[in-house]
């Protein structure tokens, strides 16, 4: 069961209803929107079709809102493209907007002489064409530079400074419009482009207070070197990183960037936060329908590093195969989280987490599990923090985050191994209790005769009171004793009840499941006809026990009033590891 959320881009390629059915149905998770492109009306469009095919399908699904962010850009040229010629010079003029040629252009930002020095360099449209200052005119905010390397330009291209810090605000004017639309919208999770320090974040942070909607999930994405150098602190104020390596790849030396990666991705596991990896994952997939061998250890790698989500980009938003781009992570996702080593991930990132109730309260609900064998960690939870202290301690098991909450539902959509279901308050604690057992079987994450660790608060509906655990059995046990051999195996058939040995020799078939009173050498005949005993007492004999051993077949001592408590003829599952009766057939792993 697939651990690691995918976010899908939505664009072109992907707007229609259909698409977007199919690519819930794929797996999406989180749907995203990027704001450097399109208009309002569009935006609007296809995030009410998310939220109306997910509802339709039962799903939960978040919507992300990407900012364009403070971007540099060049202005327009008068016979655009135009060819730059290596070893040339340039002037780059910030303080006025002119119409540019092979000599001169404008852009954008209007303090980049204050910024810049000599020797520094100038990246334009993704670093295709670089740039080296020679000369800064403060007063008149012009630039002169060498032309390292010939190509074109045209309008509106992008502006990378690496290693630069800029003045650049954390939010532009469109921001602030695009974040007054999203929160109209009821997005859930803002993914804020070019975070550079700290204050970025507060900043942002202020804006959606002042719009009421300070519960957004913020996500900072880590684009430059600035961001890379103030990292910790911006993993520390905010809901979760994004690794944005496409403008990174530009403005930090390429070999660089994998190292980079694996650093953010601890100190997110780390400080629990969650973390995406994101740009060019499966670009491949934009044309073709498979992807590269590289391209599919990249995926890999990253959740192996430990990643919360994989994101596509242009596969989805404007790719050939978007639907197909999704299986493919999906299939990746699943093949490699079945090799994670969950106990010696637990024991580096149960080192770092701050000492409360709470958070010793979902570590010991992960070590249970573990221990256990546990099928699922069922979280009932207010807010959404329950489930989120016990994904950071990365559980073999899918954790089941029951809330009443639909908004909480879909921010737990970013969060790893967390499956969002959306269930009504409850009024007690065995209500809970039973409930969301009973709604973890109907989802198809538990079966009868499994074990789950329950955990939340006391009393019930309280936000941050996680202070309770309990290790439930699902299902109709009947009756519980003792193993009398070791056995894994797990076994159905019809019950049979014998008084003595000549009656259970005329009853007795292939497969069914004898029940007795006492054990005893007399039954060494037929035992191998059987799929498991039941001994209502304790009166097992040493020579019985062995040939159902030799057989491997469960038997069940001092499974007390088993005679009157099973009924003849009736379908009933053995588990022989944990000597348990249950009703019905119950397909376990042995």
């Amino acid at each position: 069961m697939r651990k690691t959320k995918i976010i899908c881009t939505i664009g072109p390629t992907s707007e229609s209803e259909e698409t977007i059915r199919e690519l819930i149905q794929a797996g999406m998770n989180v749907s995203r929107h990027n704001f450097s492109h399109d208009t309002h009306a569009n935006h609007r469009m296809k995030m009410e079709r998310v939220r109306k095919i997910a509802e339709e399908q039962g799903k939960t699904v978040a919507i992300l809102l990407d900012t364009k962010g403070p971007e540099i850009r060049t202005h327009d040229f008068k016979d655009a493209p135009v060819q730059l010629e290596e070893g040339n010079f340039i002037e780059i003029h910030t303080k006025e907007e002119i119409l540019g040629d092979a000599t001169k252009f404008s852009l954008t930002y209007n303090k980049l002489a204050e910024d810049v020095e000599v020797g520094s360099r100038i990246l334009i449209d993704d670093g295709l064409i670089a740039l080296e200052v020679v000369s800064v005119e403060l007063v008149s905010g012009v630039i002169k530079a060498k032309i390292l390397n010939s190509g074109t330009v045209s309008n509106h291209k992008g502006i990378n400074l690496p290693g630069i810090k800029t003045q650049l605000p954390a939010l532009t004017e469109k921001d602030l419009e695009d974040l007054a639309f999203g929160v109209e919208m009821g997005v859930d999770i803002v993914a804020a482009s070019f975070i550079r320090k700290a204050d970025d974040v507060l900043a942002i942070r202020k804006v959606l207070r002042n719009l009421g909607a300070d519960d957004i999930f913020l996500m900072s994405k880590i684009e430059n070197q600035e961001g890379v150098d103030n990292v910790e602190e911006i993993v520390k104020y905010s809901d979760g990183v994004m690794v944005a390596r496409g403008d990174m790849g530009v403005e930090i030396p390429l070999e660089q960037v994998p190292g980079i990666q694996k650093k953010i991705i601890e100190l997110c596991n780390l400080a629990g936060k969650p973390v995406v990896t994101a740009t060019q994952m499966l670009e491949s997939m934009v044309r073709f329908p498979r992807p590269t061998r590289a391209e599919v250890s990249d995926v890999a790698n990253a959740i192996l590093d430990g990643t919360d989500c994989i994101m596509l980009s242009g596969e989805t938003a404007n790719g050939k195969y978007p639907v197909e781009a999704v299986k493919t992570m999906v299939k990746i996702s699943e093949d490699v989280e079945g090799r994670i080593k969950h106990d010696k991930v637990l024991n580096k990132l149960m080192m770092s987490h701050a000492s409360s109730v709470p958070m010793a309260i979902s570590l010991a609900s992960v070590t249970t599990a573990y221990e256990l064998g546990a099928s699922a960690i069922i979280s009932a939870t207010v807010s959404g923090s329950t489930a989120k202290n016990v994904s950071r301690f990365r559980p073999e098991c899918p954790i089941l985050a029951i809330t009443p909450s639909k908004n909480v539902a879909r921010k737990l959509s970013v969060y790893w191994g967390v499956y969002p279901i959306v269930a009504e308050l409850y009024e007690s604690t065995d209500e809970m209790i039973d409930s969301t057992a009973e709604i973890a079987k109907k989802k198809g994450f538990v079966k009868d005769g499994e074990l789950v660790v329950i955990t939340a608060g006391l009393p019930i509906n309280f936000v941050g009171s996680t202070n309770m655990i309990k290790v439930h059995l699902i299902g109709d046990v009947l009756l519980q004793g003792k193993r009398t051999h070791e056995t894994k195996q797990v076994v159905s058939g019809v019950i049979k009840k014998a008084i003595n040995f000549k009656m259970a020799d005329e009853k007795i078939s292939d497969g069914d499941i004898l029940v007795v009173n006492a054990l005893t050498d007399d039954y060494l005949n037929i035992i191998h006809k059987t799929a498991g005993v039941i001994v209502e007492t304790n009166q097992v004999t040493p020579e019985i026990s062995v040939e159902a051993m030799k057989h491997d077949i469960p038997v069940i001592a001092e499974a007390l009033e088993a005679m009157s408590v099973l009924t003849e003829g009736t379908l009933v599952t053995i588990d022989g590891k944990r000597s348990l009766v249950i009703n019905g057939r119950t397909v376990l792993k042995s």
